[in-house]
């Protein structure tokens, strides 16, 4: 099957893998000309997964049209915050080819999930929301792991898993699109909270009781907005949590990590710049959310009094204690 992959950073670059072994033919597109380059010269990208050597079958390319060309998947790989544009310029070749969406979070000024995005933009039903508790760098190690796919149109759900699942990667289906794409975004969110704690000196027992809290939280939250309660028990829901809330390797988990050092503030702006952040960013968008929709988050509150209105770090400490 003919696959395109939007995106050239590390988690496409890793689904390539797999796509390779499931005998796809693929075809990856980047917008940054600097990284077609690097991996037209290197076939690596040095800066999202070095080490990583892409298959000499898979085809690179900057033009959209060229990208698009004979795809029957294609594959949504970038952060949220350059969707829309990326979108726009699918949207002029798009040919209703299944679309399967990595990319998690909200959208800062609409607070839409991008599975929405996707639906009104291409105007179609094939979209789904692949999510679970894997990271690149293990994706590409050939070791076992697991992914949800969910999505309203159940032959979208089964191209996903036609395309990806093999003898190492695990695809379970789900129909709940909204639960699946609110875990793999507010547990962005969740792991900065238990960053902070790591870098307050909190030993493990406290973070757990606050995973705990956490995921309770979530769950009733989630079914709030009309998602799924089962979705929490899934590789979307409680796997993915549990990975970004207690990897070092999750880049939301380092920057709280750095508020709880009390890192100074310019340094930690410079790796919100610099480093994609997905839980800064989401956080805002929930906060907004929640209040919209006059809902209740007491640690969404306090994590967002912590990193944007410079709160006191002790916060935290009172909603694990309550």
């Amino acid at each position: 099957m003919n696959v395109t992959i939007l995106g050239a950073g590390a988690y496409g670059l890793a689904l390539s893998s797999m796509l390779i072994r499931n005998k796809c033919k693929v075809t990856i597109w980047t917008a940054v000309e600097s990284e077609y380059k690097m991996i037209k010269k290197y076939n690596c990208n040095r800066l999202a997964l070095p080490g990583y050597t892409i298959d000499k079958e898979i085809t690179i390319t900057t033009d959209m049209k060229e990208a698009l060309d004979g795809a029957k998947l294609i594959i949504v790989a970038i952060p949220i915050k350059f969707l829309r544009n990326t979108l726009m310029e699918v949207k002029k070749y798009y040919k209703k080819a299944h679309i399967c969406i990595t990319s998690k979070g909200l959208e800062q000024n609409s607070c839409l999930f991008s599975y929405d995005i996707v639906k009104k933009i291409l105007k179609t039903s094939k979209v789904g929301i692949i999510s679970g508790g894997t990271f690149a760098v293990d994706m590409i190690q050939d070791v076992p792991m697991g992914l949800v796919t969910a999505s309203k149109n159940k032959q979208t759900n089964k191209v996903i898993k036609k395309c990806l699942e093999n003898d190492l990667l695990k695809i379970d289906v789900s129909s709940d699109a909204l639960g699946t794409q609110f875990w793999g975004s507010i547990k962005n969110v969740m792991a900065i909270g238990c960053g902070i704690l790591d870098g307050m000196k909190y030993p493990e027992s406290s973070k757990c009781l606050f995973f705990t809290k956490c995921f309770k939280d979530i769950t009733d939250l989630v079914y709030e907005f009309g998602g799924n309660k089962s979705t929490a028990t899934t590789y979307a829901g409680i796997g993915d949590l549990y990975l970004t809330c207690n990897s070092v390797k999750s880049r939301n988990y380092t920057f709280g990590k750095m508020i709880g050092e009390k890192i100074n503030k310019d340094y930690l702006a410079e790796y919100v710049e610099s480093t994609t952040v997905e839980g800064y960013y989401t956080l805002k968008s929930f906060y907004k959310l929640v209040h919209k929709k006059k809902r209740k988050s007491r640690i969404i509150d306090i994590l967002y009094s912590i990193v944007y209105n410079n709160g006191d770090l002790k916060l935290l400490e009172e909603f694990l204690k309550k």
